[in-house]
């Protein structure tokens, strides 16, 4: 009977941590609205860097973009709800007191993941064709770690 016991509560640890992993259905920490010309001005926003789930154990995400290591939240840290992104580049970066890493999914379920791009150890992704809709963005570390961060976004034209 112990054994049964142990191996139901193995099993339901087990499932719990594959669950674990970045999901665009939890509603983000934060959401906003914005417009594509509204972001001709960059907008940035404050947010703690980091998260307890290496994002290569989920197999839920798969960037077609750099493939690098990077831990992350289950909930994303923003929604952002955007239109008028007609004819305009998205550029989403930031800046950070660690080695941060930017995980993205799009409104046509892409997923998007950075590391170093921006310099001195931060993330930057350019969304080249931006739609309309909502993305879910994550900050997360390279390295596990926590630290404070800056997300920055910032449309331009093509």
């Amino acid at each position: 009977m112990k054994t049964v016991i142990l191996a139901a509560v193995a099993a339901l640890g087990f499932g719990s941590s594959a669950v674990a992993c970045p999901n665009f259905n939890m509603q983000a920490a934060e959401a906003y609205s914005a417009s594509g010309a509204q972001l001709r001005s960059p907008k940035t926003f404050s947010v703690v860097a980091g998260g307890e789930n290496y994002v290569w154990n989920c197999s839920n995400v798969r960037p077609g973009t750099d493939q690098g290591a990077g831990y992350f939240t289950s909930q994303p840290d923003f929604s952002f709800t955007l239109s008028g992104m007609s004819g305009l580049r998205l550029v989403v970066s930031a800046v950070s007191e660690c080695d941060s890493a930017l995980l993205i999914n799009t409104s046509s379920a892409n997923w998007y993941y950075d590391d170093d791009d921006n310099g001195n150890l931060d993330p930057k992704i350019v969304l080249t064709r931006p739609v309309d809709g909502r993305i879910d963005v994550w900050m997360g570390t390279y390295d596990g770690e926590y630290c404070n961060a800056q997300l920055r976004m910032e449309t331009f034209a093509k």
